[in-house]
């Protein structure tokens, strides 16, 4: 009479062994374990287990779980990639209709556009009772100082004509603009906010949306404070 345990001990470890390998050549292109290789490897198991010694319905209820927890993950990041690429769609979409409107975004320099103005506004923290606003050309020299007197809290506006102290009109170029506000027995510079006209989009290979300004390059759509 054969020995039910001899034979069970004979067969199983050399038949999971075979699977195992048959498991690592299949993987070797593959770093994923994917469900069907999970359930394969769980019903493989099953065949192979003792049977006087059969698997612990613990442990198989909890391969169980393990098989739909991998399932429902996978089912979830398919959906997660779906929302984010229709996302990033609408996007592209929505900053596309910004090509040819303006837009205030934070900068300290700012060309001389065609129209020879330069717009902007002040981000003024707290009320002050004197505000000034200078121009500076591309060698930090002064152009203009633009004494914009008592202003409270908040966004305020300002417009260079692209002249200089006495009036001469100024060359296309970059310059630098500096807001500074007397406050607290002090002088505090301020940020600033510069208006550009939108000229493309551009999606990086991540799927960050720039939008290329008029002599301002391309700036990120999350920077932009408004549309106008």
């Amino acid at each position: 009479m054969t020995d039910v345990n001899a034979s069970a001990s004979a067969v199983t470890p050399d038949a999971l062994s075979k699977y195992r390998l048959q498991q690592t050549h299949k993987a070797a292109s593959s770093s994923n374990l994917g469900k069907n290789q999970f359930m394969e490897l769980m019903i493989a198991q099953m065949k192979n287990q003792d049977p006087l010694s059969p698997q612990d319905n613990g442990a198989f209820i909890s391969q169980l779980a393990q098989f739909s927890s991998l399932e429902e993950m996978q089912k979830l990041t398919k959906t997660v990639d779906t929302f984010a690429s229709q996302y990033k769609s609408s996007q592209a979409l929505q900053a596309s209709a910004l090509v040819g409107r303006t837009v205030l975004v934070p900068a300290g320099n700012a060309p001389l556009g065609s129209d020879g103005k330069v717009s902007g506004v002040v981000d003024l923290i707290s009320s002050t009772g004197a505000l000034d606003v200078s121009v500076f050309n591309a060698a930090g020299e002064l152009v203009k100082k633009m004494n914009m007197g008592q202003q409270f809290a908040g966004s305020v506006p300002f417009q260079w004509d692209g002249k200089n102290t006495n009036g001469d009109l100024m060359p296309f170029d970059q310059y630098t603009i500096k807001a500074e506000a007397k406050q607290g027995g002090g002088t505090k510079q301020l940020d600033t906010l510069i208006s550009s006209n939108v000229n493309s989009v551009s999606i990086g290979k991540t799927g960050g949306i720039s939008l290329n300004l008029t002599g301002m390059g391309a700036i990120p759509l999350a920077n932009v404070r408004e549309i106008n």
